[in-house]
Order: structure tokens, then C-alpha cells, then sequence
């Protein structure tokens, strides 16, 4: 007699909605009326992700006000396209919170977020006692807060950081700054929070602040007072690079161990003193470099070799850029390969940046799956932007021939080229070519335009904020 067996899909769907079931009962347990299936709904079949706002509401109840709206980088297009946002997106968020102070850290309690705003209680809560939300980062969202709740957060990261976790610490730094960047918050605020870096003694905060570090260093590094900019992130980092000092050079035989983490912070710590013009990084990078053309041994250590190798392009002659491309020739290491061809871009003269992008194109010293490398490697080199930019306009029609079925890489090539773009300039140059080159890989080109807008924006808006704050910091 024949069984009858369910179908893959039939038998997937029945254990989905008994899963469903299980965990509505148990939410209902615990007297949370909460529908698993309209929680997963919401994140699963609406765009973006939202920001929860954290307000205390600084009086006797201990009370806060909770908000929550989809968060976008361009704030302004929420009134130009108001149909686009006021579809009443909305989350319902498991949001985790605790309050502490510079001895103590409460128990997280969870709250259901469901509403545009709601108000809750999360305990006793005194002047001083600061919130934090989303713990150990659980959720996917960002999380802001009143002013005075962002100064007490950053007082606790001065004076003891461990009491907030690993998680934690990294996730304030990245939520800051796009928040900031995204016109939430003060542009002091995130400059602010990286003060207490020299205290800081692991790798995931770090990594949090070295990339949004560079995020803004790109936006800001062909402006006439960036000297200002990048002295002060110099400042925060200095301490650290001292003290950590650089991995030893390799010698024949030796076997050199240090943990993942702390390989990897040292690591971190020395990219950004090279990359904001530390003198001593850049002695150094020099000294092993050199030692390497005079010796003809490479005894540079494999983690930092990336940044070595650019640090000593960007400042010694053309003989260095020579010897690199000589090396990256001879060598049949794949890895190594796209180590020192990256290196070649990092070059401070626009005739060598210039003969790369050339000979990477037309020639086959280059493998083609590396071409759009270095194009956006070049654009990413603040003395080379604008050679980047203008060789994609040129050679359009051959990238394109080339890379144009291969969706990813062409998607890939645009932002590459595109995302660091910032004046009105660039802007309208990017329009224009649009419309020459007729719109060719339409949706790529599209979303270049909205970044280049949203960068074009936040220098109108914020650049000179910056600078005024860093001005007058006692820590600039």
C-alpha cells in the first residue's frame, strides 16, 4: 500500500508554521502578545532598516520615549519623495536596554518596540546613570539618543570603557558616526567618542573607527583644511601606535607568534598612523623598504607588507614605483600580486598613476580581472581621483564592451569610481555622461548619482561644521 509523503515544500511550509505556533505560545507565556509571523513580515518584506531613538525624559518617573523611523543618509528625501517614506514603515524591534554608571551595569531588560513612539519604564534611572540599547548588538538596527545621554556615554568610555562590552563599544563608534553622517547627530559628536581610543585595548572597536575613519577622510581630504582633520585623528592614535610599536621583521628561521587580536589591532593601529601621516610609520616604511631594494631581501612582515608597500610608493621617488612593478612582474604569488599592484596606485605622481591606468587596460601586464582594481584604487588615491574619473569617462565604451555583461563587475567599476566624488563638479560631469553615454547600465549609474548627490550634500551641510568644532577642541 503506497504512503502518502508530503512534498519537500508541503513538509518545509508545516514545520515553518509549527515553529511559528511554538513561538507564539511561548511569547504568550511569558504575556507578550506578539505574532512571530507579523515580526518576521516586517523585516522581511519592507526596504531598508530602522533607527531607534532613546530619549530620557530627564524627571522623576525614570521613563523613556522611544521612536523608531527608517533610516536614510539623505534626510531631505524624505520630503522630496513623501509618498516613497511615509508609508508608515514600521518595525516591531526586540530592543534590548541598560542603564548604568562609571561602577555599574544593569541586567538588560527587553522592550517590544511596535509603535512610531511609545514610552517606557527601564528602572531607576538618576542624572547620571546613562541608557544604552541594542546590547551586544544583537538587532538590525542603529540606535540614537539625546545629547545628554551621548555625553554620558562617551564620559563612560573615558573613564572606564570595560563596563560597556566589546560589542557594545564597537557599535557606538559605527552607530555615531553614520548617524552623524546622516545629519542625526552633531559632526562633534562621533570626533568626540574617538577621544577615548588610547584606552581602548581591543580590535573590534578599533576596526569600527578605522572604517568610518576613512569614510570621512574621503570626503574631506582635498578640502584646504584637512591638515586639521587629519592632526587630530593623529592625536587618538599615537598613544596606541607607540605603544604597540610594529611586528618584527622577518628573519631566516624565525617564528614569530602573536594572538589573532592582537596581530590584527597592531595591524589596524599602524594602517591608520601611516594613513594620517605619522612621521615615525612613514620612517619606518621607508627603512624597510629601502632595506628590501638594498639587500634584495624582503624581510617586511607579511600582515603590514600592504601597508609598507603603499606608504613607501606615496613617498619616495619613481625608482621605488619601479622597483614595485618590476616585483609584482617577477612574482608568481597570486596574493602578492595584488598586494604590490595596489601599492602602484598609492603613487603621489600623476604621470606614474597615469601610465598604470594605461598599461592596465591596454596591455596584458595586467590580468584583466584586476583592471577595475586599480582604476578604484587610483580614484581612491585623493592625487589621483580625478584621473580615475576622467580615464572611466574616456574608456567608457571599452570598460563596458569588456565588463558589461558581467553585471557585478560593472556595478563594481561605477560605485568604485563614483563614491568618493564630492564637489559640483564631479557631479554634473557624472549627469553629463549619463546622458552621452545613454544610460547604459542604468540602475549602477542611478544609485552613483544618489551618493554623489548625498556627498555633495553633506559638504554643504557639514564640512565647515567640522572644521569650526576642531578649531576650538582642547583636543585638536
Amino acid at each position: 500500500m503506497d504512503v502518502y509523503k508530503p512534498t519537500s515544500y508541503a513538509l518545509c511550509k508545516a514545520i515553518k508554521q509549527a515553529k511559528r505556533q511554538y513561538m507564539d505560545q511561548a511569547m504568550q507565556k511569558e504575556g507578550k502578545d506578539i505574532n512571530i509571523k507579523e515580526v518576521m513580515d516586517c523585516w522581511t518584506l519592507q526596504m531598508g532598516y530602522p533607527v531607534v531613538t532613546i530619549s530620557k525624559n530627564y524627571s522623576l518617573d525614570h521613563s523613556v520615549t522611544i521612536t523608531q523611523e527608517h533610516f536614510v543618509y539623505d534626510r531631505d528625501a524624505k520630503i522630496r519623495d513623501p509618498d516613497l517614506f511615509n508609508r508608515s514603515l514600521q518595525w516591531q524591534i526586540p530592543l534590548t536596554v541598560a542603564v548604568g554608571n562609571s561602577t555599574y551595569k544593569s541586567s538588560e531588560v527587553i522592550l517590544w518596540i511596535s509603535n512610531k513612539t511609545e514610552t517606557h519604564k527601564v528602572g531607576r534611572m538618576d542624572e547620571d546613570m546613562w541608557l544604552l540599547g541594542n546590547i551586544n548588538q544583537t538587532g538590525y538596527f542603529r540606535v540614537n539618543y539625546d545629547l545628554h545621554n551621548w555625553r554620558l556615554l562617551i564620559g563612560q568610555l573615558m573613564t572606564n570603557p570595560e563596563i560597556i562590552s566589546v560589542g557594545n563599544r564597537a557599535g557606538l563608534i559605527d552607530d555615531v558616526f553614520n548617524l552623524a553622517r546622516a545629519g542625526y547627530l552633531p559632526q562633534n559628536v562621533p570626533l568626540q567618542i574617538i577621544c577615548y581610543l588610547p584606552q581602548e585595548r581591543e580590535f573590534l572597536p578599533w576596526h569600527a573607527a578605522s572604517r568610518s575613519l576613512y569614510q570621512l577622510d574621503k570626503l574631506l581630504d582635498r578640502t584646504e583644511d584637512y591638515s586639521l582633520f587629519s592632526d587630530y585623528v593623529l592625536k587618538q592614535v599615537a598613544s596606541k601606535y607607540h605603544k604597540m610599536g610594529w611586528p618584527l621583521a622577518l628573519t631566516e628561521g624565525s617564528v614569530i607568534q602573536a594572538s589573532y587580536q592582537t596581530e590584527e589591532l597592531q595591524r589596524e593601529v599602524i594602517m591608520l598612523a601611516c594613513s594620517f601621516g605619522n612621521k615615525h610609520c612613514h620612517r619606518q616604511a621607508v627603512s624597510l623598504i629601502s632595506d628590501w631594494i638594498s639587500s634584495n631581501k624582503n624581510r617586511i612582515p607579511l600582515n603590514v607588507r600592504d601597508i609598507v608597500y603603499c606608504t613607501g610608493v606615496s613617498l619616495m621617488d619613481e625608482d621605488v614605483w619601479e622597483f614595485i612593478w618590476m616585483k609584482f612582474h617577477s612574482t608568481t604569488a597570486i596574493s602578492e600580486k595584488k598586494v604590490l599592484l595596489e601599492a602602484l596606485t598609492c603613487s603621489d605622481n600623476g604621470f606614474l598613476l597615469n601610465r598604470l591606468l594605461n598599461l592596465s587596460l591596454s596591455s596584458d601586464l595586467v590580468p584583466d580581472q584586476d583592471v577595475i582594481d586599480v582604476i578604484i584604487h587610483v580614484g581612491r588615491n585623493p592625487h589621483g581621483r580625478h584621473l580615475a574619473w576622467r580615464y572611466f569617462r574616456e574608456k567608457w565604451d571599452i570598460l563596458n564592451s569588456r565588463y558589461g555583461e558581467a553585471l557585478f563587475m560593472n556595478s563594481k567599476l561605477i560605485s568604485g569610481v563614483t563614491e568618493f566624488l564630492n564637489t559640483d563638479t564631479e557631479l554634473n560631469e557624472l549627469k553629463e555622461f549619463i546622458q552621452i553615454s545613454g544610460g547604459g547600465a542604468g540602475p549602477a549609474l542611478a544609485r552613483a548619482v544618489e551618493i554623489v548627490e548625498a556627498n555633495v550634500r553633506w559638504h554643504s551641510l557639514y564640512q565647515r561644521q567640522i572644521f569650526q568644532w576642531l578649531r576650538k577642541s582642547p583636543n585638536g
